[in-house]
C-alpha cells in the first residue's frame, strides 16, 4: 500500500510541531514555489518567511528547513510538516510505498518510548556530532515549550531589523516608502542579503531595541500608513512596507537614523537598484531660498536653493524633498543625509523647480513675473528691485449682489430663484469671493493689496447666520470652511428685503442690476371711508425718498421684493410689512392711488392695521372699530315663546350671535363641539325669523338647510319636536322638481348635498332668507361641484354648521367664507399656497392676523367650556336613511319574510315556525346595519349607519375625545375597523375571543388610543372606561337595563365629564318598528332584539305585520 510524506514523517514529529504544523497548512501559510514528482520547495510563513524543501531519492525522504529549530532540533519541525500535508493533499509527490525517512535510525521515534534521543544528522547536509548525555539544566530547557513569538531572532547579535526607504516608489505615493527586512550575520561575520521580515503585532513588545519598539508601535497605530498585511488567525503584522504621512516623517525618521539602521536603496545610471547605502541625521533646518539674477533687457534667470546651517546646495542636488524633510548630500559628506525642511511658503515654486536646474524667464514674461513674485507668499527671495512691489493691507469691505435666476426679464422675485454672489472691496479694486488668489496685483502701480481671509471668512459666515444657504456648485455644496471659495448662495426672495437691511446696516454694500438697494425707515396709513365700501391710503418712507402706496402694493401684488424709487435705486419693502401687505393687497380691490376693501372686511383689516405705526382713519370707520371690537359683549337672548323647548345658557349666547351676524350683514360658522346641541340652537333662531315675521304682518322668504342624506329625518324629526309651528318641506326625494314651486309656500326647506349639486339651475333662482349649511365641511374643497353649488345659492342670511372648519389648510378656510361672506379672504389664489395649519414656518404672522380678522365670524364652544351647564349624561336617537343600494338589499328580504310567514300559503298563527320568525327578524336587523352581515360578498358595500358614524369619529378623534362604540354584531365591528384602518384611525378591540383583557382597557384609559370598540357581551358588565365621554350604541338593543350598562361603561364613579350616547337607527326598517312596540309592548321589543323564543311564541300576526312592514 502506497504511504505518504506525513506517513513517513510522524513517527518523528512531536505532536506540538504536528499541531502547530497542521494549522500552518490550514491556515494558508503553505506557498509552493516548484515541484516535480521527487522535489517540492516552499516557503512557509511562521515567525519569519521560511524556506522548505522536501526531496525524495530512492526511497529515502529528505526533509530540509533554514528555521533554527531544524537546524539543532533532533526531530523534524511545524514547518516541514506543514509542507508534507500540502503536498499529499495536492498530490505533488509520486510517493513510493516503501518510502522512509532518511537517517530515521538517528531521529527519536515518538510514538514509542527512547531511553536516550539519538543524534539528528539527516537532512541535506549531514551535521556535525553531538552529546547525547547533556547536563541537566540543558535537557530541562530543551523540554519547554518554544516561547510564543520568535521576536528575539529578528535582531540582535545574529541578526538585524533594517528601515529601507525607496524615493523612486515614494514618487508615486503620498508619502514616504519604507520596507522593513531582516539580514542574517554569517559564520565568516558578513552579513546575508536582507529578507522580507514578519513581525506580529503582538511581538512588537518584545523586541530586544526599545527604539524598533517604539518606531514599530507609531508605525501600527498609523492605520493608513500600511499597504497590506498578513492577517492570519488573529495575528495581524506589522506593515511591510509601509507610507509615512507627513505627521509622522520628521519624528520617526529621526528616529529610524538613530538606530543606525536606515537605509536608502539608490538607483544606479543605468536604472537598476544598487546596494543598500546607509543615512544619518543632521540636525538643523534646511530653507528654501528663490534666486533670482538678470536684468529686464536680458530676462532673468530663477533657480532653488537649499540653505543648511549657512551652507548652500543647488536644489537639484537633493535626492529627496518632502515639506517636512530633505534627502541630500551634503557638502564634504559621502553618506546622505536627511534634514528638517522648511519650504518657506515656496512650495509650487519648488515643485516647480524640482526637475530644472535653471527656469529663463524673457523680457516679454516681466510683468507675469512680477505679478507671481506680488502674490506668493515668499519668505526667503532674492531678486532685482525692479521686481519688488509695494504691498498693502487693509479690511475689505463686503459687497453682495443680488442675481434674478429666472430667463424671464419681468419674471416675478417672489417665484424666481435668487441669487447671492459676494465679493471684496480693496482699495478701488473689487476681487470675487470664490478667486483663489491671495493678492490683487496693479501692474502699472506696482502695488500689492494682501487679502484678509479672516475678515472674509467672517463676513461669509456671517451670512449663513442670516439664514443663506451655500449654492450647490459642481454637484456638492459650497463647504463653508473654504469661505473664499464658497461665495454663491441661494437666497429666498421673501427673506431679501431683512437680510439687505440687516447687511447695509453692517458696512455692506448690496447692489442689484447696478442699483443700490435703500431700506425702509417709516410708513404712513389712512383709512376713508364710503357708503359701502372703505379705502386704504398711504406711502413709505425710504430714507428722504418717498414712495406712493400704489407704487408699493403694485410691487407687492407682482411679489417683488423693492419698488423703485424716483432716483432709481431700489426700495425694500420691510420684510415684516411686505409679508402683511402682499396677502392684504390680495384681499382688496386695487385702484390707482388705494385699496378698497368690502365692510365685510374690516374686521381683517383692522386686526392688520393695528400692528402698523401711524394710522390714522376717519369717524365712520372708527365707529365701525368700536362695534367690532364689542361683539364678545352680545347679550344672550332667549329663544321665542313658541319654541317648545328650554334652552342652556350657552345656547342663548349663540342666538344673540346669531343677532349681531344679521345686523351687521354677515354669515357665521357655528363650531361647537359635538353634543351641545348646534341644531337646537338653528332651529330656535329659524322659529324666532318666523314668530317676527308673522307679528309684523310682513312676507317672510323660506329658509334653506342643506344636510347630508344620513342627517335629513334628524333635522325633520327635532323640528317636529322643538318648533313644531315650522313648516317643513323636504325636496329631496325622487318628486322633488315639481315641488320647488311649493319652496315659498313654507319655512324651511331641506335638501341634500347631492340635490343641491344637481338641481342647483332651479335652487339659485330662489331668494331664501337663511342658507344653512349642516356639516359645511362637505365644502372645503373649493374646486368641487357642491362648494361651487353653495356660493350660488341667494340668502339675506349664511349659517354654517361644522365641528371642524378646517382640517387640514387655509385653503378650506377660504372656501367656507367665501360661501358665508364672499370676498372677505380675497381671492382664491392668495391662499392657494397656504401652508398646513399647525406646520412650522408661519413666518408672514398671517395665521395670528387670520385668526384676529375672524373671530367675530366663527362662535366655537367646547364641552369643558359649558360643563357646569350640561347634564351628566346625554342621549340621543341618530337616524340613518339607507341609501339606494342598502334600502334594496333590505327591501329585497322584507318582501321575502312576509310572503313566506304572512302569504296566503303562510301557517297560521298557531303553525307558524317560532326558528323562522327569529330567522326573519335577525336578517332585517342585519340588513339594516350593513348588507356584509348578510353576503360577505358585499363586505365593501354602503352602510348608512358607518356612514353617519365615521364622521363623527373622525371630528372627535380631532378634538381629541374618547369614544366606545358598542355593537352585538362581532362582524359588523369587523366591516367597522377596515373602515377605521383605511382611514388611519387607531382603535382597541374587545370581544369574547380577546386576551389580555386588561391590557387593552389600560391601553385606551391611560394612552393615547382614542377609540374602543366593543362587543355587547364582552364589554356589557365589568369594564370601568370613564376615560370616554362619548358612546355610540350601533345596533341598539331596546331593553333600557342594557343600554344602561354600556353606556354606564363611561358614566361611572370616577367620570369627571358629561357624556354623551347616541343610538343609530335605521329609519324605515325593523329597527324603527320595534321602537313603536316600544310604549305598549317592551316585552315584545324586548324578545325580538333578545331572540327569546319563549315570548316570541304569543306573536299575533298584526305584531308581525308590523315589524315586517
Amino acid at each position: 500500500m502506497p504511504r505518504t510524506l506525513a506517513g513517513a514523517l510522524r513517527p518523528y514529529v512531536s505532536f506540538r510541531s504536528r499541531t502547530r504544523g497542521e494549522g500552518y497548512a490550514r491556515q494558508g501559510r503553505v506557498a509552493v514555489v516548484h515541484s516535480s514528482a521527487t522535489s517540492v520547495s516552499a516557503r512557509v510563513r511562521g515567525s519569519m518567511l521560511y524556506e522548505v524543501s522536501l526531496d525524495i531519492v530512492g526511497t529515502s525522504l529528505q526533509p530540509w528547513c533554514e528555521c533554527p529549530f531544524f537546524e539543532g532540533a533532533r526531530e523534524p519541525c511545524k514547518h516541514v510538516w506543514a509542507l508534507a500535508l500540502v503536498a499529499d493533499r495536492q498530490h505533488l509527490l509520486a510517493v513510493p510505498p516503501d518510502l522512509e525517512l532518511e537517517g530515521a535510525g538517528d531521529f527519536l521515534a515518538l510514538d514509542a518510548p527512547q531511553t536516550a534521543p539519538p543524534r539528528f544528522t539527516a537532512g541535506r547536509t549531514p551535521r556535525s556530532p553531538r552529546a547525547t548525555n547533556l547536563p541537566a539544566w540543558e535537557t530541562f530547557l530543551d523540554a519547554l515549550p518554544p516561547p510564543a513569538g520568535a521576536a528575539a531572532t529578528i535582531s540582535g547579535p545574529s541578526a538585524e531589523l533594517l528601515y529601507v526607504f525607496d524615493p523612486v516608489r515614494s514618487t508615486t505615493t503620498p508619502g514616504m516608502f519604507v520596507e522593513l527586512l531582516r539580514r542574517q550575520r554569517r559564520k565568516n561575520g558578513g552579513w546575508a542579503a536582507p529578507r522580507d521580515v514578519f513581525i506580529p503585532r503582538s511581538e512588537v513588545k518584545a523586541l530586544p531595541d526599545p527604539a524598533d519598539r517604539e518606531i514599530l508601535e507609531r508605525v501600527c497605530g498609523a492605520a493608513d500608513a500600511w499597504t497590506g498585511a498578513w492577517n492570519i488567525a488573529g495575528a495581524v503584522p506589522v506593515p511591510s512596507p509601509f507610507v509615512l504621512t507627513p505627521a509622522l516623517q520628521r519624528d520617526l525618521i529621526e528616529r529610524m537614523c538613530a538606530t543606525g539602521r536606515l537605509m536608502l536603496r539608490p538607483i544606479g545610471a543605468d536604472g537598476n537598484p544598487t546596494p543598500l547605502v546607509r543615512t544619518h541625521w543632521t540636525p538643523g533646518t534646511a530653507t528654501f531660498r528663490l534666486s533670482i539674477d538678470g536684468s529686464a533687457d536680458a530676462g532673468y534667470n530663477v533657480t532653488g536653493v537649499i540653505d543648511h546651517q549657512g551652507q548652500e546646495r543647488p536644489l537639484h542636488d537633493a535626492i529627496f524633498v518632502t515639506r517636512a524633510l530633505v534627502l541630500w548630500r551634503p557638502p564634504d559628506d559621502e553618506a546622505p543625509a536627511f534634514a528638517p525642511f522648511d519650504a518657506a511658503g515656496a512650495d509650487r515654486w519648488l515643485a516647480a523647480l524640482l526637475n530644472a536646474d535653471t527656469v529663463h524667464v524673457p523680457p516679454a514674461g516681466r510683468t507675469r513675473l512680477m505679478a507671481a513674485l506680488a502674490t506668493a507668499d515668499l519668505t526667503h527671495v532674492s531678486c532685482p528691485d525692479e521686481l519688488r512691489v509695494e504691498t498693502r493691507v487693509t479690511q475689505p469691505q463686503p459687497v453682495a449682489r443680488v442675481i434674478r435666476r429666472g430667463t424671464r426679464p419681468t419674471a416675478s422675485w417672489a417665484q424666481d430663484r435668487l441669487g447671492l454672489e459676494v465679493s471684496f472691496a480693496y482699495g478701488p479694486h473689487e476681487i470675487p469671493g470664490h478667486a483663489a488668489t491671495p493678492v490683487l496685483f496693479d501692474a502699472q502701480a506696482r502695488v500689492a493689496w494682501r487679502r484678509v481671509p479672516a475678515a472674509e471668512r467672517s463676513a461669509v459666515a456671517r451670512l449663513v447666520d442670516l439664514g443663506v444657504r451655500p449654492l450647490a456648485i459642481g454637484g456638492g455644496a459650497v463647504e463653508l470652511a473654504a469661505a473664499a471659495a464658497g461665495t454663491h448662495f441661494d437666497v429666498l426672495a421673501p427673506a431679501l428685503p431683512g437680510l439687505v437691511r440687516d447687511l447695509i446696516g453692517e458696512g455692506w454694500r448690496v447692489e442689484a442690476d447696478g442699483r443700490a438697494y435703500r431700506a425702509a425707515v417709516a410708513s404712513t396709513l389712512g383709512v376713508r371711508s364710503g357708503i359701502d365700501w372703505f379705502e386704504l391710503h398711504g406711502a413709505l418712507d425710504f430714507g428722504g425718498v418717498a414712495a406712493p402706496l400704489p407704487a408699493v402694493l403694485a410691487a407687492a401684488r407682482k411679489g417683488e421684493a423693492f419698488v423703485r424709487l424716483d432716483d432709481g435705486s431700489l426700495g425694500l419693502l420691510p420684510d415684516e410689512w411686505l409679508a402683511r401687505s402682499l396677502r392684504m393687497a390680495t384681499l382688496g380691490e386695487s385702484h390707482d392711488d388705494h385699496v378698497r376693501f368690502q365692510p365685510a372686511q374690516a374686521a381683517l383689516v383692522d386686526a392688520w392695521l393695528a400692528e402698523q405705526p401711524q394710522v390714522t382713519w376717519d369717524e365712520p370707520f372708527a365707529r365701525l372699530r368700536d362695534e367690532l371690537a364689542h361683539f364678545t359683549g352680545v347679550l344672550p337672548e332667549a329663544p321665542p315663546p313658541t319654541f317648545a323647548g328650554a334652552l342652556r345658557a350657552y345656547q342663548q349666547d349663540a342666538l344673540g350671535w346669531f343677532s349681531f351676524l344679521r345686523r351687521f350683514g354677515f354669515g357665521g360658522c357655528l363650531a361647537d363641539e359635538m353634543g351641545l346641541g348646534k341644531t337646537v340652537m338653528v332651529l330656535a333662531a329659524l322659529e324666532a325669523r318666523r314668530l317676527d315675521h308673522e307679528r309684523a304682518g310682513t312676507a317672510s322668504r323660506p329658509s334653506l338647510i342643506v344636510v347630508p342624506r344620513s342627517l335629513v329625518f334628524n333635522w325633520q324629526q327635532e323640528a317636529a319636536r322643538f318648533a313644531p309651528r315650522l313648516r317643513m318641506f323636504d325636496i329631496t326625494g325622487s318628486q322633488r322638481r315639481q315641488g320647488f314651486g311649493q319652496v315659498g309656500d313654507h319655512d324651511v326647506a331641506i335638501v341634500t348635498y347631492g340635490t343641491l349639486r344637481r338641481d342647483i339651475e332651479h335652487l339659485k333662482e330662489v331668494a331664501f332668507d337663511y342658507v344653512i349649511l349642516d356639516e359645511a365641511q362637505a365644502i372645503k374643497n373649493a374646486s368641487t361641484a357642491t362648494a361651487r353649488a353653495a356660493r350660488l345659492l341667494r340668502g339675506r342670511h349664511r349659517l354654517a354648521l361644522s365641528g371642524t372648519p378646517v382640517e387640514n389648510h387655509l385653503g378650506e378656510l377660504w372656501s367656507l367664507f367665501e360661501f358665508l361672506n364672499p370676498g372677505l379672504l380675497g381671492s382664491a389664489s392668495a391662499f392657494t399656497g397656504a401652508r398646513a395649519i399647525g406646520e412650522p414656518g408661519d413666518d408672514d404672522g398671517m395665521l395670528p392676523l387670520i385668526e384676529r380678522g375672524l373671530r367675530p365670524f366663527i362662535l366655537r364652544r367646547t364641552k369643558e367650556q359649558v360643563a357646569s351647564e350640561l347634564p351628566a349624561r346625554t342621549e340621543q336617537t341618530l337616524y340613518c336613511d339607507l341609501g339606494p343600494a342598502q334600502r334594496k338589499v333590505y327591501d329585497s328580504l322584507r318582501a321575502h319574510y312576509r310572503a313566506s310567514l304572512l302569504g296566503s300559503g303562510a301557517r297560521d298563527e298557531g303553525g307558524r315556525s317560532t326558528i323562522h320568525v327569529l330567522e326573519a327578524l335577525l336578517r332585517l336587523r342585519q340588513a339594516a346595519c350593513h348588507p356584509g352581515l348578510i353576503d360577505p360578498a358585499q363586505a365593501a358595500g354602503p352602510s348608512a349607519k358607518l356612514d353617519v358614524l365615521l364622521p363623527r369619529l373622525q371630528e372627535l378623534v380631532e378634538d381629541g375625545r374618547k369614544v366606545l362604540v358598542f355593537s352585538q354584531f362581532t362582524s359588523l365591528l369587523a366591516l367597522l375597523r377596515d373602515r377605521l384602518d383605511a382611514s388611519g384611525l387607531t382603535y382597541e378591540y374587545l370581544d369574547g375571543r380577546t386576551r389580555n383583557r386588561e391590557a387593552r382597557v389600560r391601553q385606551f384609559q391611560e394612552g393615547p388610543c382614542p377609540l374602543f370598540l366593543i362587543s355587547l357581551k364582552a364589554g356589557g358588565l365589568g369594564l370601568n372606561l370613564t376615560a370616554a365621554d362619548y358612546v355610540f350604541l350601533l345596533d341598539p338593543w331596546w331593553n333600557p337595563a342594557v343600554e344602561a350598562q354600556a353606556i354606564d361603561r363611561a358614566h361611572r364613579i370616577g367620570q369627571t365629564r358629561a357624556v354623551f350616547a347616541y343610538r343609530l337607527i335605521a329609519r324605515d326598517t325593523v329597527e324603527e318598528k320595534v321602537l313603536a312596540l316600544q310604549a305598549g309592548k317592551r316585552q315584545l321589543a324586548d324578545a325580538v332584539v333578545r331572540a327569546d323564543a319563549s315570548l316570541l311564541r304569543d306573536l299575533r300576526r298584526e305584531d308581525l305585520d308590523l315589524l315586517l312592514s
